[in-house]
């Protein structure tokens, strides 16, 4: 089962007076649903950033499964370690709904054939009608794009899925239905699931709830 550790992790900007970061220590596993709250400009983006590759700590250091991340290829974590579910959604505009599931398949040297397969089970998992498999995403609700943003980061065949506010532009109802889908992953399927948000209903049904606060995090259960 994954387990993400990361040990006393400093992160401070270019030309800035004070850490973003201050000696972050938490550790996130497979199986759960685990959610960092906190303010903005609390650090929440800066972490998100970190786990994802996109940016490297001044110091200390990050663990997947015992291996240290920060020696791993960054462009490889990026394809095939771990997984970013946005608010915006992300979709390729000009990319069908099954086209844009295929696309991390492909990038990782699927054929066609069984990238198709492999997509269409995805969207199945995630629970998008098969008729609104052939639409661009400008022809979706917005709930539906989450779906297709949730099914491509599973073709990535990352373990580990990061998500940025994933429910901020959604209504009540496709909130509870992402959200649900997420619970269902991290217990069902064993991925480690990590959401950061505002939203305190998502935080009250995580399995561990963390809390950033001017850079430095705490958990809160």
């Amino acid at each position: 089962m994954t387990t993400l550790s990361l040990e006393h992790i400093t992160y401070k900007y270019k030309k800035a007076d004070k850490n973003v970061l201050k000696e972050v220590s938490c550790q996130f596993s497979g199986g759960e649903m685990a959610t960092v709250i906190g303010p903005s400009g609390s650090g929440k983006t800066t972490l998100l950033s970190i786990l994802a590759g996109l940016d490297e700590p001044a110091e200390g250091s990050i663990l997947k499964d015992g291996q240290d991340v920060l020696g791993m290829d960054r462009d490889l974590w990026r394809r095939q370690e771990v997984s970013v579910i946005f608010q915006s959604f992300q979709l390729f505009p000009l990319l069908t709904v099954l086209e844009n599931v295929m696309f991390p398949l492909e990038l990782n040297g699927t054929p066609k054939k069984e990238a198709a397969q492999k997509a269409r089970e995805n969207l199945a998992l995630v629970g998008l009608a098969p008729e609104k498999y052939k639409r661009y995403p400008a022809n979706l609700s917005g709930g539906e794009q989450q779906r297709v943003a949730i099914a491509r980061s599973l073709s990535s065949g990352a373990r580990i899925l990061l998500a940025d506010e994933p429910t901020g532009n959604l209504d009540g109802e496709n909130t509870r239905n992402i959200i649900s889908i997420f619970e269902r992953l991290a217990h069902e399927l064993n991925y480690c699931v990590i959401v950061v948000t505002h939203d305190p209903e998502i935080a009250d049904i995580s399995d561990a709830v963390w809390q950033m606060t001017d850079g430095m995090l705490e958990k809160m259960a």
